[in-house]
């Protein structure tokens, strides 16, 4: 039997219970796969490596140790916040490696999307093989793998580990959520106990930024779009809309227009608004946002930060368009 293939008669985990009996399985499944061997997880932060970090620390404890590489992609002040509630509030066993230069350097002049995809997850798992070697015991990786990223991995994306581990990674593979859709996650996070913080907020790709920074990466326009997209979410949650919108964030291309700043002219970015709403990411609509709040965060974008002289909107639906820009 495929391991990857979701059964027909799995049932849509949707209340506690069911995310009970699944949290039960899984904590058997991991604690007979794992044995008395250490786990290491790279621990984004985000949604499903979060649910995989409460999984594993519920079944096996300080056996999982999560390594948390800031690789120069992360949001505004999420790395900071990993360490806050994983470390401080969750003791978990974590281990914080600031990559930012080793893959900033890799990713100059870099314009590929499917290039930038593979460099990012090549260089995560050097990283968490050097980490690997520093510890002793570690025998397997887990992943916050879930089944649309299996669904997707034929040709979509490539920079899930899906089918494209390389031949001589020498971790066994923990994924105990690869057949689960993302509002099951949701329902199994909360289950589990996680704040409605961490459980609710938005999934963020596994590259970051490096795909929203469209086309070669450079830290200038890195840094603009990290700025644009904390005003982006600041006023999100202002206005309600954080709870109404399933993923939001800004994207930023590698082209510049004219404009004026201080009677001048002013070439600058322009900063792309991204609003979707979904299920199960397979497809998406857009969510409307009242133009007031369009203004304030035009306005706010143009006159903060540095680099960026308009704000568009995307109108796209998947299909036609994936989520991601890149």
């Amino acid at each position: 039997m495929d391991t990857n293939v979701r059964p027909e008669t799995m049932a849509r985990i949707q209340t506690k219970e069911l995310a009970d009996a699944f949290i039960a399985e899984q904590v058997k499944d991991i604690r007979a796969q794992v044995g008395d061997k250490k786990v290491l997880l790279a621990l984004s932060g985000g949604v499903d490596s979060s649910v995989v970090a409460a999984l594993l620390i519920k079944a096996i404890g300080k056996q999982l140790v999560c390594v948390h590489v800031n690789h120069g992609l992360m949001r505004k002040g999420e790395s900071e916040e990993v360490i806050e509630v994983f470390r401080n509030q969750l003791d978990a066993n974590l281990v914080y490696v600031d990559a930012t230069d080793r893959f900033l350097d890799l990713l100059k002049d870099v314009a590929d999307p499917e290039k930038k995809r593979k460099i990012i997850g090549g260089e995560f798992i050097k990283v968490f093989d050097e980490e690997s070697k520093k510890l002793e015991g570690i025998s397997f990786l887990a992943q916050g793998t879930i089944y649309p990223d299996i669904l997707e991995s034929h040709g979509v994306k490539a920079h899930h580990n899906v089918g494209g581990l390389p031949e001589d990674m020498n971790f066994e593979l923990v994924e105990p959520i690869k057949l689960l859709y993302k509002d099951e996650v949701r329902v199994v996070g909360k289950a589990l106990g996680l704040p409605a913080t961490m459980v609710d907020r938005q999934p963020f790709p596994g590259p970051g930024l490096g795909v929203r920074c469209l086309g070669a990466i450079t830290r200038d326009r890195l840094n603009a779009l990290r700025e644009a997209d904390a005003i982006l979410r600041e006023e999100f949650a202002n206005c309600g809309l954080a709870d109404k919108v399933w993923q939001y964030f800004i994207a930023v291309p590698d082209f510049k227009s004219v404009g004026v700043r201080d009677n001048k002219r002013y070439e600058g970015w322009p900063a792309i608004i991204r609003a979707v709403n979904t299920t199960d990411a397979m497809s998406a609509t857009i969510e409307e946002i009242p133009y007031p709040v369009l203004h304030t965060i035009t306005n706010r974008i143009t006159a903060e930060v540095e680099g960026i002289n308009r704000v568009l909107l995307d109108l796209t639906p998947k299909p036609v368009g994936t989520i991601e820009w890149e």
